[in-house]
């Protein structure tokens, strides 16, 4: 799989990752957060469908405006995650 694909992308009500200085939640309405990865699972609750869990290694998470990206050095699947509460 390429390094540029997402893993993942749609609307969900909660993201946690693993930060560097322990877990990170993330809801709708958070303030704006930029954030170090360290190996561990990134959890998705979408707004429809099952947890989706993946896998990752070193890498960051951004937060704005209801939109979470995470970039990842490398993941079970892959690269890219997305979407809070679009």
């Amino acid at each position: 799989m390429s390094t540029h694909a997402p893993v993942w992308t749609g609307e969900a009500t909660s993201v946690v990752v693993p930060a560097a200085n322990g877990e990170l939640g993330i809801l709708t309405g958070r303030e704006p957060v930029l954030a170090v990865l360290r190996e561990g699972t990134v959890r998705i609750t979408p707004t429809d469908g099952e947890l989706v869990t993946v896998d990752v290694t070193e890498g960051f998470v951004s937060v704005d405006r209801d939109n979470v990206t995470v970039v990842l050095e490398s993941a079970a699947d892959a690269a890219l995650l997305g979407g809070l509460g679009e």
